[in-house]
């Protein structure tokens, strides 16, 4: 103790080098018993804040650096640097001090910008709580660090957050995606955002979803219902009056939706596909505009159309490309190998969005 009293009494000294001395004595004298407790720990607490303050950037970081790993700390001389304004002091600290609590790092991300948020969501946990904040206050960049930690928790608000800004965000798709704790109605949100490899990804993860945490899923989903994307077609509700006679006259059958593209009554199409396979006009829409014809085969799959007649409705929808047959038979490869279950599993989700026309208006 007399060591550091005569460090403390040496503070006055007025000259920067000869401080900077100091202040790495009296670090080195506190790691020579880092489990210090009680006014002893106070009083090196008080005395690295104070010359800490003094001290350049350099020589800040090179303290931080020290004592980030530290379990019991002086507390306010972490607190200090975690808040430094120069990310170079702050980052090992709020990267790596066990020290910091939720309230130490929610402080700190509603105060300073996206380096140290960055920094936050790089620590091997992160709370929901501290993650909200992240969510909210991050930029695209620092969301894609957050969702890329494995030891970050999310809230389902968080989730949605993240689903929705990924819509706008290409760069966002495979952190989304890749998250195993993303609820399951959330990742099939995804599904006609993302390219191929991504969508694979999306059916695997539904293939293994058993019957419990799917209800559960499609429960919380209900309350998040997609809104259509534009207004209805002019003859949507022509459309509608004729396949609803259709099924009135139980003359609505797989087949009948062929005819419908071979004449190119799109509308009618999409009408006809949403009622046989129970998905909304908005999903049917977005298959057949977009020539989604890996969503088409998994419609197809899950209501169990013939292979045969899914090759027609991919040769019709692709009659504008270039080998639009060569296509379809790689699609048609594609629903061969599609499992029957899975299809079921996302289409389910699908079907979740369905509104009544007079919603949808």
């Amino acid at each position: 103790m007399t060591k550091l009293q005569d460090l403390i009494d040496l503070a006055k000294e007025p000259s920067s080098a000869k401080r900077r001395v100091l202040l790495r004595e009296v670090t080195d004298l506190f790691f020579a018993n880092p489990e210090r407790r009680g006014d002893e720990l106070n009083l090196f607490d008080d005395v690295l804040t104070q010359l800490a303050g003094e001290m350049e950037e350099a020589v800040r970081v090179e303290l931080a650096v020290r004592i980030a790993p530290t379990p019991s700390p002086p507390f306010r001389l972490v607190r200090k640097l975690a808040a430094d304004a120069a990310i170079a002091v702050a980052q090992p600290i709020l990267e790596g001090s066990p020290a910091l609590s939720d309230e130490d790092l929610v402080a700190v991300a509603l105060k300073h910008g996206q380096a140290h948020l960055k920094a936050i969501s790089r620590r091997p946990h992160v709370s929901e709580l501290v993650s909200d904040v992240i969510v909210e206050r991050g930029d695209d960049e620092t969301l894609g660090v957050l969702l890329h930690n494995g030891g970050a928790q999310l809230s389902r608000q968080a989730h949605e957050a993240a689903v929705d800004r990924a819509g706008a965000n290409p760069e966002l798709h495979e952190a989304v995606v890749s998250r195993r704790d993303l609820p399951i109605d959330l990742l099939n949100d995804m599904y006609f955002k993302v390219e191929t490899q991504l969508r694979s990804k999306i059916l695997e993860r539904n293939a293994t979803v058993d019957p419990d945490a799917l209800e559960a899923a499609l429960a919380a989903g209900r309350n998040r219902v997609a809104a259509l994307d534009g207004a209805l077609p002019d003859d949507y509700e022509a459309a509608e009056r004729d396949v609803r006679s259709m099924v009135a006259r139980k003359a609505l059958t797989p087949k009948a939706l062929a005819s419908m593209l071979r004449n190119r009554e799109s509308t009618r199409f999409m009408v006809a596909l949403a009622e046989l396979s129970g998905i909304d006009f908005h999903t049917a829409r977005v298959i057949l505009e977009r020539r989604e014809l890996d969503a088409l085969a998994i419609v197809c799959k899950a209501a169990d159309f013939e292979r045969s007649l899914f090759l027609t409705f991919a040769v019709l929808v692709l009659d504008r490309d270039a080998d639009p047959m060569g296509r379809a038979k790689q699609y048609g490869e594609l629903y061969a190998e599609l499992p029957k279950d899975s299809a079921q599993r996302t289409l389910r989700f699908w079907r979740m969005r369905r509104q009544s026309p007079d919603m949808a208006a």
